[in-house]
């Protein structure tokens, strides 16, 4: 299963259309936090999470790193507008990969990549 968290409905929306054209055997669920995400990981964890860093009440980096601490299983990628430098050394750092947004079929395809290595 894949998560999809996000507090933009469109992003969550074309996430999950563009991994659902590539890999329509996937189940898909969606959070609008990372709160909201840590909870539902803690009910059934995913095999991966597409993770939003700028999103209300906790950062999708903290998020990230608290999933890696209770399921360091959970493959993460990082998908944000947050470009810069620090924010990918901070990916880096928490073991996540980093997708830039705007989303693309071709970076879609690259985080599914990451998701199944």
């Amino acid at each position: 299963m894949l998560l999809i968290v996000d507090d933009s409905r469109m992003s969550r929306m074309l996430l999950r259309a563009l991994v659902a054209d590539s890999r329509p055997e996937w189940r898909i669920a969606e959070a609008v936090s990372g709160d909201e995400a840590l909870a539902m990981i803690a009910e059934h964890a995913p095999a991966f999470v597409s993770m939003d860093v700028n999103m209300p009440g906790i950062s999708g980096l903290e998020a990230a790193g608290r999933i890696r601490l209770r399921h360091p299983e959970i493959r993460i990628a990082l998908c944000t507008a947050n470009i810069q430098e620090s924010t990918r050394e901070a990916a880096a750092r928490a073991g996540v990969h980093f997708v830039a947004k705007p989303i693309t079929a071709a970076s879609v395809a690259d985080a599914i990549a990451f998701f199944e290595h």
